[in-house]
């Protein structure tokens, strides 16, 4: 009699047990009609880990360049490749003759064949360049002084702008895009590989640059993989071009 007892509690104990496994709840789906926010990291909090080479900090958020460069990439653009480049030259400069020296004349006098010096001031040159003349500020326009040598050199805006895209699209791997001026006061485009740029000794056209164009992938993958046609395209939306005005009217200024 035990064993009938015992063996019909165990079942009706395995009935309530499958019964209650099988109870449905009920999941909360998301609203397809509400997009969730998504917050990302103040620039201003990106900080070297010694000097003299600091972060310059960003004049936007990172979702501010949006749609023609997402926020992701830019915030692992600015607070990952950015911030590595110029930590690793605070440490390349430690103890040696440069660690007094601008990063122009750095770039100026490097020994080329110091790749560790050469790669991370250059990236921490053309980065601090590439990231101030950009802006979600809509319709800027070159100052009629730097419209006038545009004019002169390229015939036209529209020309300028054209070639600089050429150039981009036909540097092959990875490299930059450069608007220089000359010693004779010319405007001309250029590029350099890795992360070298016109300032440096083995420069084809040497110059002081006034707009950079950064085509490593790091750049655009995210958004446009590997179409850096339709990255150039959307960059030439956020170019702030008062800005380059200014670094066109500097570079032409009387040497005091």
């Amino acid at each position: 009699m035990k064993k009938i007892v015992l063996s019909s509690l165990f079942f009706i104990s395995f009935l309530f047990s499958c019964k209650k496994e099988k109870v449905l709840q009920e999941v909360q789906l998301p609203d397809p009609n509400v997009v969730e926010e998504i917050i990302y990291a103040n620039p201003a909090d990106v900080k070297t880990k010694e000097k003299p080479f600091e972060m310059k900090g960003l004049a936007y958020q990172y979702n501010d360049l949006e749609p023609y460069i997402d926020a992701r990439t830019m915030e692992i653009h600015y607070s990952k490749h950015h911030l590595g480049y110029a930590n690793k030259l605070n440490t390349a400069i430690k103890d040696t003759e440069f660690k007094t020296n601008t990063i122009e004349e750095i770039l100026n006098k490097l020994d080329l064949n110091n790749s560790f010096l050469r790669n991370n001031a250059g990236g921490y040159y053309n980065h601090n360049l590439f990231f101030e003349i950009l802006s979600p500020k809509k319709g800027t326009k070159p100052s009629t002084t730097f419209g006038e040598a545009i004019n002169r050199d390229f015939g036209s805006f529209n020309l300028m702008t054209s070639k600089l895209v050429e150039a981009s699209t036909g540097l092959f791997g990875s490299g930059w895009v450069w608007l220089i001026v000359d010693k004779d006061g010319k405007l001309k485009i250029t590029n350099t590989i890795n992360q070298d740029n016109p300032l440096m000794l083995n420069a084809v056209e040497k110059g002081t640059p006034i707009l950079a164009i950064d085509v490593w992938e790091h750049a655009y993958y995210l958004k446009y993989q590997n179409n850096r046609t339709e990255y150039l395209e959307g960059l030439f939306n956020i170019i702030n071009w008062e800005i380059v005005s200014k670094k066109y009217d500097n570079s032409i200024a009387p040497k005091l």
